[in-house]
């Protein structure tokens, strides 16, 4: 099996305890622990740019609990088992073009500074191969991704002025509309054209060339049908957050023909914990509300599409019993529950998106 980040002996709670604390069995810790788990959307960066929150020490919530923000720190996602995640660049949208460039390349840096303090527990990565690399030394894998293409809007070579090939995927939109094109949020009721922009399609074409991750999160859906055409589809498409139209019917979510045009490239779908775009009238209100989703996912479109896609970290609320970094164990106590082969919740919580990544970044 995979090394995983461990802390020290003292600071890691064994199995049991973790399990009694978190309510659920022996059994799922153990399997979580003997599982690579990949998170594939983290916000966590942004809270240590906001009000100078450490990601290094460890924390018992944010000012209100589970609420937006403090999901998320390195003792955390060391005891939950994380292996690595996706952790997002996100830009303040409301910059002009050169300031938010300005502002994303000082964020490189401060990315970097951040994995770099983390004396070894932390590490940069940017193919299949760093990141075995990084779970043979048990360290938690970094890949650093946009959430938002606008931060890139003034680069003079778009996604080719980012240095080292260190971006491993990007979102084509974020929450507002962008000169790439609309977003699925509300905020897209002020732009007449819903399409991708021609400036949006040689994006999708610049990052099909330099083997960056197409991230459908956030995108209105014509434009989604837009990127669909014109991306190379020998290469796996993502929606890294995001629930889905099957289970609740929402701005955030995907429907089942959007969720088969990733497939069909080979992608996976990654399950956010958010309760605002997961929960129903009548559904759980714990865990179960994730896993709904997911079990939507693979009757739709089959079991090697569907990931962990949390949004910690991001202004969500996520369910009670999912309430930061240390609680993915849960996830497989329900997956246990509803009797999910081990097979399956392997493919579920990494391998899943493991074989995209070996497929684009060897």
């Amino acid at each position: 099996m995979a090394a995983h980040p461990q802390l020290p002996a003292p600071l890691r709670a064994d199995a049991p305890t973790l399990a009694r604390r978190l309510g659920i069995s022996v059994a799922a810790v153990e399997l979580s622990r003997d599982c690579e788990i990949i998170d594939l959307h983290l916000d966590t960066f942004i809270p240590p740019r906001l009000w100078g929150y450490s990601v290094h020490g460890r924390h018992r919530g944010g000012p209100l609990g589970r609420r937006f923000f403090g999901h998320v720190d390195l003792p955390r996602l060391q005891e939950g088992g994380l292996s690595g995640a996706m952790w997002s660049i996100t830009t303040n949208p409301f910059r002009t073009p050169s300031s938010r460039w300005r502002t994303f390349q000082r964020n490189v840096r401060r990315l970097r500074t951040m994995t770099e303090r983390s004396q070894g527990a932390m590490a940069i990565t940017r193919t299949m191969s760093e990141y075995r690399a990084a779970q043979a030394r048990g360290a938690h894998a970094v890949l650093p991704v946009i959430q938002g293409a606008n931060a890139i809007e003034a680069a003079p070579e778009g996604v080719r002025s980012v240095p080292d090939n260190f971006i491993v995927r990007m979102t084509l939109v974020h929450l507002t509309n962008s000169v790439f094109g609309p977003t699925s949020s509300p905020h897209h009721l002020l732009q007449r054209n819903k399409h991708l922009s021609s400036r949006g399609a040689e994006l999708v074409e610049q990052l099909n060339e330099q083997r960056v991750f197409v991230d459908l999160a956030h995108i209105h859906p014509t434009a989604f049908w837009d990127a669909v055409a014109v991306h190379d589809a020998s290469q796996p498409l993502l929606s890294t957050h995001t629930g889905v139209d099957g289970v609740k019917r929402h701005w955030r979510n995907l429907d089942d023909r959007q969720l088969k045009a990733i497939a069909d490239t080979g992608g996976t779908v990654g399950v956010i914990f958010s309760e605002h775009f997961l929960r129903t009238w009548r559904g759980p209100r714990d865990a179960d509300m994730v896993i709904d989703h997911m079990a939507h996912i693979i009757a739709t479109i089959g079991e090697d599409h569907v990931s962990v896609g949390s949004d910690f970290d991001g202004a969500i609320i996520p369910p009670p019993d999912l309430a930061g970094g240390d609680h993915y164990p849960v996830l497989v106590e329900k997956m246990l529950t509803r009797g999910w082969s081990e097979q399956r919740i392997r493919k579920i919580l990494a391998l899943n998106f493991l074989r995209c990544f070996e497929a684009l970044r060897p």
